[in-house]
């Protein structure tokens, strides 16, 4: 089975920042894309900010099994419909990875229902990266620990609800700690947080970075079936009642009203 993957990225600040440009001269979302692609079983292709509707219509989301967003300079220009087209297939089963600055995204913040706030410092200092739970497929192939020489730091409190696992735990030069590898559910979807990705540093090109991203897409991935209308809430009338039951009381809708029967 081919995990159908897709890498979403601003393509922003590789338009507009030497630095960024000389680093991922085909953009981040290529640069994550290729090293992807170099993994058995998974087939990654991208899509970006400047795409019509973001690259991301109904018909390519429903034939993605697991969707990649980077995010950072340009939250505010992602269409609401569309980001709520993307957490419905969330909802309805597509796997779901946020990096770096995707903590601010629409999709996220949604499917968070939070501020997902946090510190931050750009000062290009080393990042420890600890492993929480050693036997999660997450973390498989990169040791105890890994260490990228620059990045930008994240410090807590992060504001995310209380994950289902907590994977990385990160240490910066400056003192700081920062929760940087988060799973959720959320619907039927799969939902992993991954921290490092500063645009103007190298981090995409690190081979334990690399490796994690492949194990989350292999994680997130659900091949069940997708559900069909994950935001449906249907009436069930009485007469459809798994056990017969008369009904008692006053009735606040009437049939016909509101999408009741």
């Amino acid at each position: 089975m081919t995990i159908r993957t897709l890498v979403w990225g601003e393509n922003v600040h590789e338009q507009t920042n030497k630095t960024v440009a000389e680093l991922y001269p085909s953009g981040m979302h290529a640069a994550i894309a290729d090293s992807l692609n170099r993994n058995d079983g998974i087939k990654a292709d991208t899509a970006v900010l400047q795409d019509p509707e973001h690259g991301l219509t109904a018909e390519r989301l429903a034939a993605t099994d697991v969707l990649l967003w980077w995010g950072h300079a340009a939250h505010g220009e992602v269409s609401d419909a569309i980001a709520e087209r993307v957490c419905e297939a969330v909802w309805s089963g597509m796997g779901m990875i946020f990096l770096h600055s995707a903590h601010f995204s629409k999709p996220f913040k949604r499917l968070m229902g939070t501020a997902c706030n946090l510190t931050w410092r750009e000062a290009g200092e080393r990042e420890r990266l600890w492993v929480t739970s050693a036997n999660h497929p997450i973390a498989e192939g990169v040791g105890p620990m890994f260490e990228l020489e620059n990045e930008e730091m994240y410090g807590e409190p992060f504001g995310v609800p209380e994950p289902l696992e907590t994977v990385f735990v990160s240490w910066f030069q400056g003192g700081e700690v920062f929760r940087s590898g988060l799973t959720y559910k959320r619907g039927a979807g799969n939902v992993f947080y991954f921290r490092p990705g500063h645009e103007t540093y190298p981090t995409y090109h690190d081979a334990n970075v690399q490796r994690v991203i492949a194990n989350a897409v292999r994680w997130a991935h659900n091949p069940a079936r997708r559900i069909a209308d994950p935001t449906a809430a249907p009436n069930v009338p009485v007469d459809e009642a798994p056990e017969k039951i008369t009904e008692r009381g006053a009735r606040l809708h009437n049939p016909g009203e509101d999408g009741f029967r």
